[in-house]
């Protein structure tokens, strides 16, 4: 998949989360394993956020997604967005350029089944492995679909 984290790198020291370490409350609120340590560990809990978000907005600066900056701002601007901060213009373009990636991911799946069901169909169908796929409407329909978008192909008897 194209760009699967986008280049977000999580530091471990940052606490929490994907580490794999969770705080599940080693200090109890009988006051058992020490008073104050329950409270060091709500306390590391309510800041753990903070500095993620934090991290990530400094990191959007030194990204540059697939989408520019200018590209982005212009559809903002269209739909009556105006941001002048362009970390907000980068991080809606990392959004697009997720919902994208994860559009023709589904396409390239429904393409993988339809392939494999004419090759199974067809006596001594093709078993390469470095097949090369075209993305058509026969695909980027159903996949569009799942996320609510209807495309029809237009009426040439018109």
């Amino acid at each position: 998949m194209v760009g699967s984290n986008f280049g977000i790198i999580y530091h471990p020291s940052a606490g929490g989360g994907s580490s794999g370490q969770t705080n599940t409350g080693s200090g109890t609120a009988s006051g058992v394993g020490g008073g104050n340590s329950f409270n060091a560990i709500a306390s590391t809990d309510r800041t753990a956020p903070a500095s993620h978000l934090s991290d990530f907005m400094l990191q959007l600066e030194d990204y540059t997604p697939l989408l520019p900056d200018a590209v982005t701002s212009h559809y903002l601007n269209m739909g009556g967005f105006h941001a002048d901060d362009k970390r907000i213009v980068r991080l809606i373009s990392i959004a697009t350029q997720k919902f994208m990636s994860d559009i023709i991911d589904d396409a390239l799946q429904h393409s993988k089944a339809r392939t494999h069901m004419q090759n199974s169909s067809t006596p001594g169908g093709s078993k390469a492995k470095d097949r090369k796929f075209t993305l058509t409407m026969e695909d980027l329909q159903p996949a569009l679909a799942d996320y609510g978008i209807n495309v029809r192909k237009m009426d040439y008897s018109q």
